[in-house]
C-alpha cells in the first residue's frame, strides 16, 4: 500500500532539502512538532525510501571542473545487449554525473563535467571508441542559472 505524505512530512523533506545538516530539534521547531515526534517522522521517511541518501553539493568550479556539457545521443540499436554495453560504458566516466533515456529526437543525454575542452573530448573519443552510435551532439553551457533546485513538495 502507497504511504500518504501529509503537510508535516512535506515540510519535513522542505526543510532536509534546504539544510540536511539541520539538528532533529531544529527540524521540529520549523515543522511544529516535538523531538520525538520529528524523529519518528524521519524514521518513517526513511523507511518507505522516500529519503534515499545524504548528499553534499561541491561547487565544481573550485575543483577545476569548468566546462558543463550535455550530450545527447541517437542510436540505431535499441536491444537489451546494446543498452547493457551502453549504461556500462557511460557509467564507468566518472565526469558523467546524470545519463537519461529520453523520449523524442534523441534517445539519451549525459551530463558531463570536466576540466576543459581538452578532457572532454577524451571522453566523447573513449565513448566513441567503445559503442556505436548514430549521433552525437553536445551542448556546452555558459551559465548554470539554476542548478540542482529542490524538488517541488
Amino acid at each position: 500500500m502507497e504511504k500518504k505524505f501529509d503537510h508535516i512530512d512535506r515540510a519535513l523533506l522542505r526543510a532536509l532539502q534546504r539544510d540536511s545538516r539541520a539538528s532533529q530539534r531544529d527540524l521540529a521547531d520549523q515543522v511544529g512538532l516535538s523531538q520525538n515526534a520529528c524523529w519518528r517522522r524521519l524514521k518513517a521517511l526513511y523507511e518507505s525510501g522516500l529519503i534515499e541518501r545524504h548528499t553534499i553539493r561541491v561547487d565544481p568550479a573550485q575543483l577545476g571542473l569548468d566546462l558543463t556539457v550535455f550530450v545527447m545521443v541517437r542510436t540505431r540499436h535499441h536491444s537489451k545487449s546494446w543498452l547493457e554495453t551502453f549504461r556500462s560504458e557511460v557509467t564507468k566516466i566518472p565526469n558523467v554525473i546524470d545519463f537519461y533515456r529520453l523520449a523524442g529526437d534523441y534517445d539519451y543525454m549525459l551530463k558531463v563535467v570536466v576540466e576543459d575542452m581538452n578532457a572532454f573530448d577524451r571522453i566523447y573519443q573513449r565513448l566513441i571508441e567503445k559503442v556505436d552510435l548514430d549521433t552525437v551532439t553536445s551542448y556546452m553551457t555558459m551559465e548554470a542559472i539554476a542548478d540542482a533546485r529542490d524538488l517541488p513538495i
